[in-house]
Formats: structure tokens, C-alpha cells, sequence
């Protein structure tokens, strides 16, 4: 069964079950302090999770574009993806257990045709917080699964929250047998042998956590979701995601262009080419700070492992004209913005090219000094500090080294790399620790700031000036606007002056639910409006903003406080980026 035939099951038959069919969300998320990308299909529903009323109703299904950036180094092996999509159903206050686990045993039966005793799940164990799941083990044994197939892990395995505090609530998860022999006789779905692989999790959001303390939502959510090239994978009985539709025209291209048998670097390429272009077409554009720079570390690497398979580089436009035509049908957008992402992606292997020259001319200054100095090993530290300063990847330094008669130390090469990996890692988590959930008086304050921010910015800069993204914390806000050149003093102070006017003249925000053509018509203004569903909230400031928006927002701008702007410079080619605090 191909992916995209498991996709539209999946809508039709939750669609069936009286759920509302919504659009995916973008995968630069619109005001999320979280993450740098949407990475689950639950992120853009946070503030209907939290108790918000969905224009769409309380049953909600979709698939969803998702990017993951923790493993970008791990992509190569058999597993591994940054883009993926995720299929999700939710409750919103509606039902829960046993209706969600009896639709998800029919989906899986019924309509994916997966035998019953190929099923196995988990349950919540239970603990000081929250009793075993006694319920929802029950509910899969009158669903059809045996009794011997039913597990119970604790918060570890079996425990779902986002971040550090916010709904959380025990999960359950479905596994596939994949028919390989156990690895021991102990051999169970908590085992990471293969034999059993994940497909799905329901979640039972019906706990909040707070300083370490659980209490009970008024509130209780079903979030579910299921990995649509995890399942291709299973049902078409391969081995990897790279062996079905969605990858195998571009792997098969690459192993006929190249002379070099490196499955490795062949799905290096074919993963970050997809991924690159499905950030490109939702707006995502290069730079050297935050996702510019994933979508930036993306196109480099797979350039550099074009260059590893001896693949001639002006064959990119062709790899990418294949995957479009790969994906069209299920990402129409590709095909819309092709010429789009051809040229940025053209662009930037360019750039690094240019890289990869200077760092050699760097590496050639590192040997004609080594040699002068009689010593016959280059340091891991060197190559390293060649990386870091010149973006001159170490595999490179190091078949140059070894072309001209260099020893070189890639242990402790690699023991640098991976201390620079763990501070990157918890600098990320120090950065978004706060997780999906951080909505508190100061978000929500920051949140309507950037509505403000963006009507200023039309009244200074001009009418054709939109927001391309923002990013709130409890410490500030960042918003990216296209301009095409650096705003003046003058024209920072008369954007600051008009925002703490209006916060002063204490205007009154008001939300309604329309159609979303009346919106339009209404003069709403949102980013990427074909993603937005037929129903919308429109959010309104007075007399001087009206957006398509998920909220939450003040009721009053004189709420917001004082609004200063600390910072203005480039984000990308074309858009600027304004950072801001509010006092």
C-alpha cells in the first residue's frame, strides 16, 4: 500500500468517525517558543488542547508536515529522517479511552488489513501520580488483543508531556511484529532489536504538570499520532523507508549516476534533498542562525556527499525536477514553488563550494606549515577548528591529508565532534525548554505584540510588508518581515512610537469564528492562508489589526506594557528581523 493511499484512508476513515478534516499547518510555525519547526501534529493545537474552542469542533483528524533536528547526524543509516509526516486524530474535550482505542484497533485491522496477532501494545504502569491503566489495557482486550500481548511500562516509555510542564497524561502505543526472531527470551516491545517497531500513540491528555506537581485538566484530550513513512515501510514489507515510493526514483538515480556503491550517502542525499525542499516550499529560506541555519546544515551536507558518490553537481537540478515529480501528488506546493527551491538550492550548494575552496586553501597553509615543522600527523583539534571556523568538513581534510602523506587523529576528532554535539543539544533544550505548552501572561502579552508590530511596520515601511515568522519567549519576541533594506533610526522609533500608542490608547481585542473566504473579504491578513481551514478565528485590535490567527491574546492592549525594539538586522535575503522586549 503506498503512503499516500494510507494517508487518505486515514482522513477518510476518522472523517467517517465524525472528525473535521483540517489542513496541515506550515512547518515554520507561526508563533511557537518551542521549536524551531512544527514536530509533532499536536503542536499547532496547543491552545485548543489547553481549553480554546476549535472553529472546527471538538473531533479533529490531519496529517501533518513535521521536521525533527536532533538526528541530522544520525541520517544515513536504516531509520533515520528529519522530514517526515505524522497522521493525528484528536479528542478536544470529547471522547476518550475506549472509543480511541477501539477506532485505532479498526484502522489498523480493518482498513490496513494488519492480522490482530501482529499487534502488540503498551499501557501505562502506573505510579505516585497516576494509577496503573488498568482501563485502557482492558479496552484493547475487548478490541481483539490477547491478554499476552498487552505490556505495562512505566513514565519512561509510556508517558507523554512536552517540555517541562504543561497537559500531559499516560499513553498507549501499538507495535508491529515484524516476524524477525526474538533477540532473547525477555524479547518485548520495549526491546530495540527490531523485532517490534513502533506505529502508533495514543495519548490521554488528562493531567496538567506544574512545578513537579500533576493535577487533573478540566479538560480530558485524546492526542494521537502515527508515522506515515514508518507504516509504508511495514505494509510494503521493506526494509527501510528508503526501499518505498516516496525515496526509491531518487536513490535509484543516484546509484546509476555515481561510481561509487555508498548506500550511506546515497539516502544522505535523497533525505536532506526532500527535507530541504519541503522547508524551502513553506517559506523556509538559508541563514546562519536557527532554522535558517538546519535548512543551511541540510543542503551542505547532502552537497558534500554529492561530492563523496563523484556525482557532478549541475545534476541537482535534475535530482530535485525528480523529486518533485516523485512527491506532487501528495505535496502539490513542490511543484508550485519548484523554481523556487531550485534556485535557493542552487544557490547555496554554490556558497559552499566556495567554502569548500577557502577551507582548502586553509588546509594547504595547515601542511606547507606541518611540513616545515617536520611533523607527518595533523591533530584532531586542527581539523576541527577547520570545520568550525571554515565550514571544511572533516572527511575532507582528512582524504586531503592522506593524499599528501598526513597521518590524521579522527578519534579525537570525533570525541571534539561529539562534545560540540551534546553543548549544541542543551543549549537547545536551555533554549526550548519551556515546551509546547509555555503560555503564560507574558507569551500571550508577547503574542499580540507582534500583531501591533506588524500593523506598524505596514504604516512605516509600506502596505506590502508581511510578517515571513516569528519566534515569543517569556524573554522576548522576534518577528521576520520582507524589507528590502535595513531599517533607518528614524523608521525603528516611529514603528516603536506607533506600537506603544496603540498599547496606550488601551484598544480592545476582539475574536470571532467565520468563514474563511468572509475573512479574506473582512481585510483579515494571516501567512500561508491555504492552510488554514474552512472555519477560522480572526482575531481583531481596534481599528488597526485584523489577522487569522490561533491566539491566545490579551483582552486589552494596555495589558501588553511597554514595547521597545533592541535589535534590527538581516534574516535572509530579502527579510529582516526585528527583536523586541516589552517592559
Amino acid at each position: 500500500m503506498k503512503a499516500i493511499e494510507i494517508r487518505n484512508k486515514y482522513l477518510k476513515f476518522f472523517e467517517n468517525h465524525g472528525h473535521k478534516v483540517i489542513p496541515t499547518a506550515p512547518l515554520i510555525p507561526e508563533n511557537d517558543p518551542s521549536v524551531l519547526f512544527t514536530t509533532a501534529g499536536m503542536q499547532p493545537l496547543v491552545p485548543y488542547l489547553l481549553g480554546e474552542k476549535h472553529p472546527e469542533g471538538t473531533r479533529l483528524t490531519d496529517y501533518q508536515k513535521c521536521v525533527r533536528t536532533n538526528d541530522i547526524e544520525e541520517v544515513g543509516d536504516n531509520r533515520h529522517l528529519t522530514y517526515f509526516e505524522m497522521l493525528g486524530n484528536w479528542s478536544l474535550g470529547d471522547y476518550f479511552k475506549e472509543e480511541s482505542i477501539k477506532m485505532s484497533y479498526e484502522f489498523l485491522t480493518k482498513e490496513l488489513g494488519i492480522p490482530k496477532e501482529k499487534i502488540s501494545v503498551t499501557c501505562f504502569a502506573g505510579d505516585d501520580d497516576c494509577p496503573k491503566d488498568e482501563l485502557t489495557a482492558k479496552c484493547w482486550e475487548d478490541a481483539g488483543i490477547s491478554k499476552e500481548r498487552i505490556y505495562f511500562y512505566g513514565k519512561e516509555d509510556n508517558w507523554w508531556i512536552a517540555g517541562e510542564e504543561g497537559p500531559c497524561g499516560p499513553d498507549t502505543e501499538m507495535f508491529y511484529d515484524t516476524g524477525k526472531p526474538k533477540c532473547s527470551e525477555d524479547c518485548q516491545p520495549s526491546c530495540d532489536c527490531g523485532k517490534y517497531v513502533e506505529i502508533w500513540n495514543n495519548v490521554f491528555m488528562e493531567y496538567y504538570k506544574k512545578d513537579g506537581k500533576y493535577t487533573k485538566l478540566s479538560q480530558k484530550n485524546v492526542d494521537t499520532g502515527l508515522g506515515l513513512e514508518r507504516m509504508a515501510m511495514l505494509l510494503q514489507g521493506k526494509e527501510t523507508p528508503f526501499d518505498t515510493e516516496l525515496f526509491k526514483p531518487v536513490m535509484d538515480k543516484l546509484q546509476e549516476l555515481s561510481p561509487k556503491d555508498n548506500i550511506e550517502s546515497r539516502r544522505i542525499v535523497a533525505e536532506h534533498l526532500r527535507s530541504s525542499m519541503m522547508i524551502i516550499s513553506d517559506g523556509g529560506r538559508p541563514s546562519n542562525i536557527d532554522r535558517g541555519y538546519i535548512l543551511r546544515r541540510l543542503i551542505r551536507r547532502m552537497t558534500r556527499h554529492l561530492n563523496k558518490l563523484q556525482i557532478d553537481l549541475d545534476e541537482l537540478s535534475d535530482l530535485i525536477e525528480l523529486n518533485v515529480n516523485t512527491l506532487k501528488d501528495m505535496y502539490p506546493e513542490l511543484e508550485d514553488k519548484k523554481g523556487e527551491i531550485k534556485g535557493i538550492i542552487i544557490a547555496e550548494k554554490d556558497k559552499f563550494m566556495k567554502t569548500l575552496n577557502n577551507g582548502e586553501r586553509e588546509f594547504n597553509k595547515v601542511v606547507n606549515k606541518l611540513r616545515n615543522q617536520n611533523i607527518a600527523k595533523i591533530d584532531g583539534k586542527t581539523i576541527f577548528n577547520l570545520y568550525e571556523t571554515y565550514g571544511f568538513p572533516p572527511e575532507v581534510t582528512k582524504d586531503l591529508a592522506v593524499e599528501n602523506g598526513f597521518e590524521v587523529d579522527m578519534d579525537e576528532v570525533d570525541k571534539l565532534f561529539k562534545e560540540h554535539q551534546e553543548k549544541s543539544r542543551l543549549g537547545s533544550e536551555q533554549k526550548f525548554k519551556g515546551g509546547l505548552a509555555e503560555q503564560n501572561e507574558k507569551t500571550i502579552a508577547y503574542h499580540t505584540a507582534t500583531h501591533l508590530l506588524n500593523a506598524a511596520l505596514k504604516k512605516v515601511i509600506g502596505e506590502n510588508t508581511h510578517q515571513k515568522g516569528s519566534n515569543i519567549t517569556t524573554e522576548r519576541m522576534r518577528f521576520d518581515f520582507n524589507c528590502d533594506h535595513k531599517l533607518t533610526d528614524e523608521e525603528k522609533k516611529k514603528v516603536e512610537d506607533l506600537v506603544n500608542e496603540w498599547i496606550n490608547e488601551n484598544l480592545p481585542v476582539t475574536v470571532e469564528t467565520m468563514k474563511k473566504e468572509d475573512a479574506i473579504k473582512s481585510g483579515a491578513e494571516c501567512m500561508f492562508i491555504e492552510k488554514y481551514p474552512d472555519d477560522v478565528t480572526v482575531y481583531t485590535i481596534g481599528n488597526i489589526s485584523k489577522e487569522l490567527c490561533g491566539g491566545p491574546h490579551v483582552n486589552s492592549t494596555k495589558e501588553v506594557g511597554h514595547f521597545k525594539i533592541v535589535k534590527e538586522e538581516a534574516s535572509s535575503q530579502g527579510v529582516r528581523r526585528i527583536k523586541a522586549i516589552l517592559e
